[in-house]
């Protein structure tokens, strides 16, 4: 796997599309492309000055097309126009408390998005790959841990459950159609540059930096995935090169994650170590419709894709906690 910052030339004046640039994976996922030499052309919804995208002048270095998934025509003017070669489709509704309470405009930009998305691309022929996230939300909840590609989809609350339907829809068209499109399901993101202060890495550290308290909304006992960034980004682009060059992969789903898992409560206290502070959290046991117990096995990626994460959870915070002291202070 090529290291993050390393030269590969595969990436080099590759037309690529980036939906969801300004979100946490997507400006990463930029930024890194940059450095490799592609040519990156992004859909901009909405403006975000503290995103990765905005801080780094990423917007003067790549083709923005301003809009969102909503408008199909858009979309495949764009891949047709700018003769796009590898697709990434990250942009979504990706917090589960809004989804909750707006169940409607989460399907319609994690269902419908996705596949207005999807054909656009099987109306262009020059699109050789096609990565999908979608989420370990995808699998529901589960009796038997970790969770393995080969389990159903069962997402039932609004989040969970239009992920499932997006991952079904793009192995849909993989198979139907030949559309080449992998799908990634990976745990919580989290690093430099999440600007959704009620997740519970960046609400932490602000929490330390403002000398507050920091706010853990359910009961602390919750197990997730924690997986930073950098191996994310690292991970899309590495399934993208596999999938231009082995149509065995398509339609396939890979699981990404440092296979590590922590409660809540943990991470939390892990932050609070790591930043020399002495405050307690506030446990306000208010959490619903969210799983209890989620964590992945990456067995078939290390497998398939020879992939494995660059960074611990340690070495993650490390870098996430220096990113919101330069930023925030």
């Amino acid at each position: 796997m090529e290291g993050v910052g390393v030269k590969n030339s595969f990436w080099r004046d590759r037309s690529v599309f980036v939906t969801g640039a300004t979100g946490l994976l997507g400006g990463w996922l930029t930024r890194h492309l940059l450095e490799q030499g592609a040519v990156v052309t992004a859909l901009v919804r909405d403006s975000v000055p503290q995103s990765e995208f905005e801080r780094r002048k990423m917007r003067a270095r790549v083709n923005v097309v301003r809009g969102d998934l909503s408008k199909p025509q858009l979309l495949e003017r764009v891949i047709g126009e700018y003769e796009v070669e590898t697709v990434f489709h990250l942009a979504a509704q990706t917090i589960v408390g809004i989804a909750n309470r707006n169940p409607l405009s989460t399907f319609e930009s994690n269902i419908r998005g996705t596949w207005n998305l999807l054909e656009a691309c099987r109306r262009s022929p020059k699109v050789s790959a096609v990565v999908m996230a979608s989420s370990d939300k995808a699998y529901g909840d589960q009796t038997v841990l970790p969770y393995t590609e080969e389990m159903p989809l069962q997402g039932r609350h609004p989040y969970d459950a239009s992920k499932s339907c997006a991952d079904l829809i793009a192995q849909s068209y993989a198979t139907t159609f030949g559309l080449p499109v992998a799908i990634t399901r990976c745990g919580n993101f989290y690093g430099g540059g999440d600007l959704n202060w009620n997740r519970v890495v960046p609400g932490t550290i602000r929490s330390v930096l403002r000398g507050e308290r920091p706010i853990i909304r359910s009961d602390g006992k919750y197990v997730r995935d924690y997986f930073y960034i950098e191996d994310g980004s690292a991970a899309y682009m590495l399934l993208a090169e596999r999938l231009t060059a082995d149509k065995k992969l398509v339609g396939a789903a890979f699981n990404f994650s440092n296979e590590t898992q922590i409660t809540v409560l943990d991470l939390v206290n892990t932050i609070l170590q790591r930043m020399d502070s002495k405050l307690k959290p506030e446990i306000q046991n208010q959490a619903s419709n969210e799983i209890r117990h989620q964590f992945l096995s990456a067995e078939r990626a290390r497998h398939l894709l020879k992939w494995h994460p660059s960074f611990t959870l340690d070495q993650g915070l490390e870098r996430t906690i220096a990113w919101y002291k330069e930023v925030l202070q």
